[in-house]
């Protein structure tokens, strides 16, 4: 039998608790592009602005942010198999809460619960994982890259499939697939002993953390970066004018293309050039892809084509800018990326309701631009900071942890 028969073997041999939480994971992934093809008709039916509208986006990565600050804590005090069956728990009552509004300001409120449950659970999945999967641990990580990619993949197509029927319906199909994950867990790891607790760490380390300067630089390049994501990711289904499906198939369109990126093409590149010359090479790539999308902004057709080729960037600046993070110091890993993620979520959490609000009282192009800018802005950073992160271009990270870098990269 060849290594490679045998690899995919072990892959699909694994206990009935893994595809669990393999299951669940991918619907959680899903919650990320979920909203993002109804927006337009959230907008139309409860008479919303497009800035209020946005702030779906902004609630829900806003408290994610904080609340990443704070799952270290509570994972290394409680154990991961709670601390992940507490964030089902949030995310299947905020999302069943958010379908049953009636209001934009309730929806925005929803979200933000969604988003505490959300944290909890992409802090702990990873762990859950590895410590049940058979095979070993690289088993494990490619199970768990499988459903990153196609959480983030196929949540903009489930949600312009079901917001075809009623804007609703995303909402509701989200809390009755995760009750599901939810009960699946509960049942398949009822009787097995808990993870293993990992030394308890004090709930300031993160915000400690970035005082290190490697992170501090690392986190600032992230917070630009992540304006430019979600101004594509969120502002553009208002200038495409496509219905809930159509913008359900181009953001399919664009997560697969993240995912693909993401676990197959940014390790090629990591693995012949240092990681800091692929920041600044792919940075400005970026900004270029957005000023396009500016540009197109009148032929629907070409921006489509840019949001995907946009995807393609991004999975790669996902993937590098968190393994950056997970080599930049010997801090705690889990503490590192929470600081990381901390800060790289503010720039998501405000870029949406920014890009709507340049859109109303200068021009439809000047998201895009303004986008453009920031990312430049991440570039100069990577540039200048060069110095304090000559340690991320050291030797290659062992399996487990790049596979950590891949899935906190793409899940934020």
């Amino acid at each position: 039998m060849s290594a490679g028969h045998a690899a995919s073997e072990s892959i699909l041999k694994q206990p009935k608790a893994v595809w669990a939480v393999a299951f669940a994971s991918v619907i959680a992934f899903m919650g990320i592009g979920l909203v993002d093809p109804i927006l337009p008709a959230i907008a139309e039916s409860l008479q919303a602005t497009p800035t209020e509208t946005e702030m779906l986006f902004t609630s829900y990565l806003l408290v994610t942010g904080i609340a990443m600050l704070g799952t270290s804590y509570i994972s290394s005090r409680i154990g991961a198999k709670k601390t992940l069956l507490i964030g089902l728990g949030i995310i299947v009552v905020f999302a069943a809460a958010a379908g049953l509004s009636q209001n934009v300001e309730s929806i925005i409120g929803f979200r933000a619960g969604w988003g505490l449950g959300n944290a909890l659970f992409i802090s702990t999945a990873l762990a859950t994982i590895v410590g049940a999967a058979s095979g070993g641990s690289g088993a494990a990580i490619i199970l768990y890259e499988a459903a990153l990619g196609l959480g983030i993949a196929i949540g903009p197509l489930l949600g312009g499939l079901l917001g075809h029927l009623s804007w609703r319906g995303p909402f509701f199909g989200t809390a009755v697939l995760m009750a599901v994950g939810f009960i699946a867990i509960v049942v398949l790891l009822k009787g097995a002993p808990d993870d293993p607790k990992p030394e308890p760490t004090r709930l300031s380390a993160p915000i400690r953390a970035l005082g290190r300067p490697a992170l501090a630089v690392l986190a600032a390049a992230a917070l630009f970066y992540n304006i430019g994501f979600f101004v594509l990711l969120a502002y553009s289904p208002f200038p495409l004018g496509f219905d809930a499906l159509g913008l359900g198939f181009t953001f399919f369109g664009w997560g697969v293309a993240l995912a693909v990126t993401s676990v197959f093409v940014a390790p090629l590149l990591t693995a012949r050039m240092p990681r800091t010359l692929v920041l600044r090479i792919a940075l400005p790539l970026l900004a270029v892809v957005l000023v396009a999308a500016g540009l197109s902004i009148e032929s629907p057709e070409w921006l489509v084509v840019w949001i995907i080729v946009g995807g393609l960037v991004l999975g790669v600046l996902n993937t590098v800018l968190t393994e950056c993070v997970m080599e930049a110091t010997d801090l705690q890993r889990s503490v590192a990326s929470s600081a990381y993620s901390a800060v790289r979520f503010l720039g998501g959490a405000a870029a949406p309701p920014a890009a709507a609000e340049l859109a109303r009282l200068i021009s439809p192009q000047a998201p895009y631009y303004a986008a453009a800018g920031s990312v430049l802005v991440a570039t100069l950073i990577v540039v200048v900071g060069h110095r304090a992160l000559r340690r991320v271009d050291g030797e290659a990270e062992p399996a487990l942890v790049e596979a950590e870098a891949i899935a906190v990269g793409d899940a934020a």
